[in-house]
């Protein structure tokens, strides 16, 4: 496998260990690098009303918003599956709110495969603010 954040792998990869998945069986984790340098990470919390829940790069970006961060320049996901899936569609749109559409997102397996993708490709038809203005 050739990477070059294994750090942020490393990290996604043992936060999803964490992962609270009793009923899909599903764990994912992810780690955010901030614009400091710091990686935040966060594994996804199921509960019992599904689909009530928390996704991984939501408690990623969580942790990285309660330490005073405001800035994403590099994410790494990763899950069991064959092939890397991309992040939600909420996800994606919380990637886009703290992070520039070039901002490197990996997708990884736990079997090592992995993909690099960027917000802006998983996102290309983002709201931001502009859409909520009124005439």
């Amino acid at each position: 496998m050739t990477t070059s954040v294994p750090d942020l792998r490393a990290a996604a990869a043992s936060v999803r260990e964490n992962a609270y998945a009793p009923y899909s069986n599903f764990k994912v984790g992810a780690a955010m690098r901030a614009k400091s340098g710091k990686i935040y990470v966060g594994a996804n919390v199921e509960n019992v009303s599904y689909p009530v829940g928390t996704c991984a790069e939501e408690a990623a970006l969580a942790a990285m918003i309660a330490a005073g961060e405001t800035e994403v320049v590099e994410a790494y996901v990763i899950a069991d599956c064959a092939e890397p899936i991309p992040p939600c569609g909420a996800c994606r749109q919380r990637l886009k709110e703290f992070g520039k559409d070039d901002v490197t997102v990996w997708l990884g397996t736990t079997d090592g495969a992995e993909e690099a993708t960027t917000i802006g490709d998983l996102l290309p038809g983002a709201f931001d603010t502009a859409h909520m203005a009124r005439s």
